[in-house]
């Protein structure tokens, strides 16, 4: 870690301010990660605080005041550390005006799968709570500008994992919720209520795979009929994880119902093809089956992200022909770039 920096341009490059949001944060004494103070005057960056140490009640006043006067930064270095420590108050990213793009994906990713993780090993009001509303900073991020959600499909989970996929579906999901609507957000005509029921349906409309016993989830070998069975009551079991939760809005409830039942009438539970799929079962349907492959499974080999969408495409009897044509488009026009991140954490 170099102790001082003398071009003032390129700071914000290796470093970053942070406000007192963010100090208030940290714990009072023992910050979890180095602190740098800058001298204007010299145009020195020199080391504050190593993590290790304990700030004294006078550096703790000092601090304060430097981070009022804009002179305190962390190192970008240490940004692993930082990603962990702000998915737990994720609002934060909403207020810290000097993360990247992808260091702001990096963070939504880690604090949106631990609470997805959390949730699905104990799926009880009080953690969907907690998750709901970190899928509302989500949505609150990407409120003030839809396209966010570039980035944010650039760093998926590689590896599949019941958390990883419901993070990896939502993000997708979103990516081509707000890009198909992508004129009307820009009109301002989506009502916000629509974005946040849409996202909660997108990451929770698997979550029923939880009462799945996870050695038939991850069996690599193919499933015998029973198994077979105790999948496809998933379903029904979602569905009856959300009554019991009290989340009752249209969106989820068709999500949930629907996400595996197929345009012809043969998905499951088994609707009739004439039935009316909803938006919402239809787009969860699609990237639902995206999102699973091209990601590592037990029994499958991830596939390249155009492969998989040009799969689904063709596949035209049984998803859905107009958002499969966007998805592919937004592929191959580069307007989404569809990736993972460099490590699984």
């Amino acid at each position: 870690m170099q102790d001082q920096y003398t071009d003032t341009e390129n700071l914000n490059e290796e470093y970053y301010q942070i406000n007192q949001d963010i100090r208030n944060s940290f714990p009072k004494f023992r910050p979890p990660l180095n602190i740098y103070r800058f001298h204007e005057e010299v145009a020195r960056i020199e080391p504050y605080y190593t993590v290790g140490e304990r700030l004294s009640k006078g550096q703790v006043e000092e601090l304060e005041s430097l981070v009022d006067e804009g002179n305190i930064f962390v190192s970008r270095s240490d940004h692993p550390v930082y990603i962990k420590h702000i998915s737990h108050q994720l609002d934060l990213v909403l207020v810290d005006k000097y993360l990247t793009p992808i260091e702001i994906a990096d963070i939504f990713k880690a604090a949106l799968t631990m609470r997805m993780e959390e949730f699905l090993e104990q799926p009880v009001r009080a953690l969907y709570e907690r998750l709901h509303e970190d899928i509302m900073v989500l949505t609150e991020y990407l409120a003030a500008d839809v396209y966010r959600v570039k980035a944010l499909v650039k760093r998926l989970h590689a590896r599949h994992t019941l958390a990883n996929h419901c993070v990896n579906s939502g993000l997708l999901g979103l990516a081509l919720y707000v890009l198909l609507h992508s004129e009307d957000f820009a009109k301002n005509v989506v009502p916000r209520k629509s974005l946040d029921q849409m996202a909660v349906a997108l990451f929770l409309h698997d979550m029923g795979m939880v009462k799945v016993p996870a050695f038939i989830r991850d069996k690599a070998t193919p499933l015998n009929v029973d198994e077979q069975q105790k999948i496809m009551q998933h379903v029904k079991a979602g569905y009856e994880m959300l009554v019991k939760l009290g989340v009752r809005f249209t969106e989820i409830e068709r999500a949930v119902l629907e996400h595996h039942e197929r345009l012809n009438g043969t998905g499951y539970p088994g609707r009739t093809k004439e039935d009316n799929l909803s938006y919402a079962g239809k787009l969860c349907a699609l990237t639902d089956s995206l999102a699973a492959m091209i990601t590592e499974r037990p029994y499958a080999k991830a596939m390249k992200p155009k492969e998989a969408a040009q799969a689904l495409l063709k596949d035209e009897q049984r998803y859905d022909a107009r958002l499969s044509k966007a998805l592919m488009s937004l592929l191959m026009t580069d307007k989404l770039i569809i990736g993972t991140g460099k490590a699984e954490g």
